[in-house]
């Protein structure tokens, strides 16, 4: 059932000091161990990703602890989210397998096929319009790459929407139950990232609701 709300944007960059700090102090484990395990089953652990979106590199860095040989380029344009991410970084030792880098996922600065995998997590909800951003993931992912989106899936209605606050962020403080309310209503629908897929170029990626709150969109590597 499509939505009956109508999508209200989110601030594109979450770049104030207040903002970041709220949502790295938001409980996103279970969540970031559940998206780094949906990518090591489409791909081994070789090569090298790419992060859209990466805040403050919390799957990154879930992910080298995971593999052994997976290095990480996570890119993001709001710098207080990439300083929380250095921190992150320096605590865990693992700077040396994951790079930050402050830029825009419409305007990547890197060469055509460069990346074994592309990933993004909750970052598409916050884009006025991906289909940019997703022609620029197209390009920069190898041919035979692994790709992963997942993001929230716009609520059917108010009531939804209330009820999945209150289950998912009933213990937050009330600055996170807000972002994760406005998130919500920002969000898309299966049939919208579809249609955004399709306009970028992708012909072979699949999309299909796997959470009450969640949407996925993924191709398996082919080698």
């Amino acid at each position: 059932m499509e939505s009956q709300l109508d999508r209200v944007l989110e601030p594109e960059w979450m770049d104030t000091f207040e903002e970041a700090d709220a949502y790295d102090r938001m409980d996103h484990s279970a969540v970031n161990r559940a998206f780094v395990e949906s990518l090591l089953a489409l791909r081994t652990d070789q090569g090298t990703v790419l992060d859209v979106g990466t805040g403050p590199a919390h799957i990154p860095i879930e992910l080298a602890t995971r593999t052994r040989a997976t290095k990480v380029v996570a890119i993001d344009a709001a710098r207080h989210m990439l300083a929380y991410g250095r921190r992150h970084l320096e605590r865990t030792g693992l700077a040396d397998r994951v790079r930050l880098a402050c830029c825009d996922g419409k305007r990547l600065p890197f060469p055509d096929a460069s990346f074994d995998a592309v990933m993004t997590n909750s970052i598409v909800h916050h884009i006025p319009d991906p289909v940019p951003c997703f022609r620029e993931m197209r390009r920069v992912l190898k041919p035979d790459g692994a790709l992963l989106i997942r993001d929230l899936h716009r609520p059917t209605d108010r009531a939804e929407l209330d009820h999945l606050v209150a289950t998912h962020a009933h213990d937050a403080d009330p600055t996170q139950r807000q972002l994760f309310a406005d998130s919500l209503h920002a969000a898309f629908t299966v049939s919208e990232v579809e249609r955004m897929l399709q306009a970028a170029g992708f012909a072979d990626v699949t999309v299909t609701k796997t959470s009450d709150r969640h949407w996925t969109a993924q191709r398996a590597a082919s080698v």
